[in-house]
């Protein structure tokens, strides 16, 4: 009997597959670099990012724009994710590149 492809699997059956450490490693590492939940719009408001904020933001504009030139995607899905990842912006990049691609 075969595995199925990850293709093949529904949103909530990868969310399912991922380690619980993992999810706990997520939330911690999340609040740490996140400073207490600012979203990316704020981020880039700021004068001083910092390197964490930098990599923050370089990795979400490049989670957007591979989002963007995907033709696979539907417009709603598009739009969720990259509501996803602006207003969440550590976890939903995260979440869009373990995931959601």
């Amino acid at each position: 009997m075969s595995t199925p492809s990850t293709d093949s699997l529904s949103f909530l059956d990868r969310l399912a597959r991922i380690p619980a450490a993992l999810w706990v490693l997520l939330g911690i590492g999340t609040m740490v670099l996140s400073g207490c939940g600012m979203n990316l719009v704020d981020r880039i408001q700021q004068p001083q990012w910092g390197i964490c904020g930098t990599l923050v933001i370089v990795l979400d504009i490049v989670a957007l724009v591979d989002l963007i030139g995907d033709r696979g995607r539907s417009a709603a899905n598009k739009i969720i994710w990259s509501l996803v990842i602006i207003f969440m912006p550590i976890v939903g990049v995260l979440l869009y590149f373990f995931i959601g691609r």
